[in-house]
């Protein structure tokens, strides 16, 4: 029997697609499939770097979603629930998949598939709430600026809908737990990483960065969302199941409840 391996990628999604193919590539028998920096050696592995080649990672990618587009979908979305150990589950994942005849077979009843498919739906419910409380402010440099703090790494997910709905202005969404963004400058998305020195809420306390225009159109929301709420219909305890308390502090109509 092969002795086993750890392999270590740069943790993109490409690197990790990669990792992937080499195991097939040279049927390895993969102990573990780790980010590197995190990367704990194992008792009975040796490790082996793994660098990310596109063409490699397309080749995986193609290979899984001529087998199904769900399994595709479930694959990245899980991947970027960044769950501890979620590289390995994948790579058994994607394992049984290429085992079976057609993608459609896969058994639900099966831990890793239900798993995968499970941590999908997550990210995919939390990619929804991000289109539904991204909130911008207007940045004396024109551009539409908001913070998230999402559950999971959902900027790569949302970054068509902004692009789709905000097509004739700049904005830049940024990620405050993982410390990068997307910019949209007109023309394209990129990532971009900044050196925030304080992160901008929207609420009462007033920033330099944004117009003072900004925070006359948040009072006049924060208004009409008062105005719109009937006392005697609010359920607090539905609101909160469709709107989580921790999002509040992003949203202008909340700043209040803060």
């Amino acid at each position: 029997m092969e002795p086993s391996k750890t392999l270590i990628y740069d943790g993109s999604f490409n690197g990790f697609l990669t990792a992937v193919f080499v195991a097939f590539d040279e049927k390895i028998n993969v102990a573990d499939i780790q980010k590197n920096g995190q990367s704990q050696n194992g008792l009975f592995s040796e490790t082996e770097t793994v660098f990310t080649h596109v063409d490699k990672a397309k080749r995986v990618w193609n290979g899984i979603r001529n087998k199904s587009h769900n399994a595709i979908a479930n694959v990245y979305f899980a991947f970027l629930s960044e769950t501890e150990g979620v590289e390995l589950i994948l790579y058994t994942y994607i394992q049984k998949l290429m085992a079976t005849h057609n993608g459609k077979q896969m058994d639900y009843s099966d831990g890793i598939v239900l798993h995968i498919d499970q941590l999908a739906k997550k990210v995919g419910r939390e990619k929804h709430r991000m289109e539904a409380f991204v909130r911008f402010q207007l940045t004396k440099d024109d551009i539409y600026f908001a913070n998230i703090e999402p559950d999971f790494d959902v900027l790569p997910l949302i970054s068509k809908h902004f692009r789709n709905r905000y097509a004739d202005q700049q904005w830049l969404i940024y990620d405050v737990k993982r410390n990068y963004g997307i910019y949209y400058n007109l023309d394209h998305v990129e990532m971009v990483s900044l050196n925030l020195k304080e992160i901008h809420f929207n609420k009462i306390h007033k920033s330099d960065a944004f117009v003072s225009e900004e925070y006359d159109y948040q009072t006049l929301w924060n208004d009409y969302f008062k105005s719109t709420g009937i006392k005697s219909r609010i359920n607090p305890k539905l609101h909160t199941q469709h709107v989580p308390k921790r999002y509040w502090k992003y949203l202008s109509e909340k700043k209040q409840a803060v």
